[in-house]
């Protein structure tokens, strides 16, 4: 909530400066049109968005605020450098008064920074006295565990409060209470981050551990022992003063993050509106022929495993409480006949826009499994959950492969993961436009019930 208040801090800020100046310059008291209301909403527009390029909005709990300012002040300045260059291409340099342009821009700068700085003030404040913050489930050696209880104690403006701790000398141990830990945090936990402490030769352990926890759909941190080396850099962070390497970081992360959310939206609402008649067509006949309800809701596990209701035409006749998770199979009684063909041609999806537009999904990405399938397959697939970093989507790479329906045993499922983890950890606009375009082709048709 506070990165989003932040965004539209940023854009009303430069709306109002630029409108406040235009109203209190006097030769500018006549003029008329639309050129300077239109350079003030670019501004609005495109400060946010260059911010949110270069990690403006990230969390910097624990971080320098010094760190914070930079990023700030880059982000200004290439705001500045894209609408000078954008009045340079135009020709239109000469319409705008220069002082009006300067006063609006160094207001902007400042007043950022100030407000920057009075909020990571407050922040730090409530955070050290125990509000606002993030609960960490501690993993490592007793030495460990106390350079890091150290640390915090040291820093309770930070924001991190230990909560739970797995620490023994001995790892064999550590790794079985790990195991139990994962099987009761899949989908529900109290704490909001794992950290993992131990020092760098005991990669082995590390290293287990990790595969163990892939399967926890929360960010997982190592400390190293010896935080003044500068292990894999450029995926290093810094919390409370101490350096972490993020071991499961999510892949769609800064402007891959915008472009993927523009994608969605804009497109989203374009495809929608094309599917509209026919979605009114369906739903007219779904009624008729069985009545009332005409959309199948259901819960499934969204972005970190998070729950959200997916929508979908109903193409069952209605059933006993107990078996609706059953997998439908050829020639299942349940289905009617216009539900066949609805499923057979994908039809009976389309609602899912209407969760593209709520950005609980997205156009493509894995595809969500029912919540019992996921609590079947994550203990037999180590990777499983790593799915759930990402948004699920309409269609997926392994659905333009024909990797869909019913799956008949583990095999099934493992090639499935084995393209949806392919798609995260090689995702571009193009990748995705190539499935958009796979999907009409042959991703419609399903011979699979």
């Amino acid at each position: 909530m506070l990165r989003l208040v932040m965004r539209g801090f940023d854009a009303a800020l430069a709306m109002l400066v630029g409108a406040l100046y235009l109203w209190c310059l006097p030769e500018l008291d006549s003029i008329q049109g639309i050129e300077y209301p239109l350079l003030i909403v670019t501004g609005a527009l495109l400060l946010p968005t260059v911010g949110e390029m270069l990690g403006l909005y990230q969390a910097w709990r624990g971080r320098s605020i010094f760190s914070m300012f930079g990023t700030f002040l880059v982000s200004w300045a290439m705001t500045g450098l894209l609408i000078s260059a954008f009045l340079v291409v135009t020709q239109s340099g000469g319409v705008y008064s220069r002082l009006w342009m300067g006063l609006s821009c160094l207001s902007v700068l400042v007043i950022g920074l100030l407000a920057r700085g009075l909020l990571y003030v407050y922040l730090r404040r409530i955070r050290a006295d125990g509000r606002n913050l993030k609960s960490v489930l501690f993993i490592g050696r007793p030495e460990n565990a106390a350079y890091v209880h150290r640390r915090l104690a040291a820093m309770p403006y930070a924001g991190y409060r230990i909560d739970r701790m797995i620490v023994h000398e001995d790892e064999a141990q550590v790794l079985e209470q790990v195991l139990r830990l994962v099987e009761d945090s899949v989908f529900s936990r109290s704490f909001d981050e794992i950290w993992l402490s131990y020092p760098l030769n005991h990669g082995n352990t590390v290293k287990a551990l990790a595969d163990q926890l892939i399967a926890v759909p929360v960010s997982v941190r190592y400390f190293p022992d010896l935080s003044d080396v500068r292990l894999l850099n450029h995926r290093m962070t810094q919390v409370a003063d101490m350096f972490s390497i993020d071991l499961n970081y999510s892949p769609l992360h800064g402007p891959a993050r915008i472009v993927k959310a523009m994608e969605d939206r804009l497109l989203g609402t374009l495809l929608f509106v094309l599917f509209l008649p026919a979605m009114l067509l369906i739903a007219i006949i779904v009624w008729a022929v069985m009545g009332r309800p005409v959309l199948f809701k259901q819960h499934r596990h969204g972005l970190d495993g998070k729950r959200f209701r997916i929508y979908k035409f109903r193409t069952m006749h209605k059933h006993e409480p107990g078996i609706s998770n059953r997998q439908v199979r050829h020639q299942d009684g349940r289905v009617t006949r216009f539900g066949h063909w609805l499923r057979r041609t994908s039809l009976d999806e389309l609602p899912q826009f209407y969760n593209v537009l709520q950005g609980r999904m997205s156009l493509v990405g894995p595809r969500p499994h029912a919540m019992d399938h996921n609590a079947l397959y994550k203990d037999m697939i180590g990777a499983y959950m790593q799915r759930h970093r990402v948004r699920p989507g309409m269609t997926g790479w392994a659905q333009v492969h024909g990797l869909r329906g019913i799956t008949e045993d583990v095999s099934d499922m493992e090639k499935r993961i084995d393209y949806d983890l392919y798609y995260i950890n090689n995702w571009s606009l193009g990748f995705d436009l190539k499935i958009l375009l796979l999907t009409v082709t042959r991703g419609f048709v399903n011979d699979k019930p």
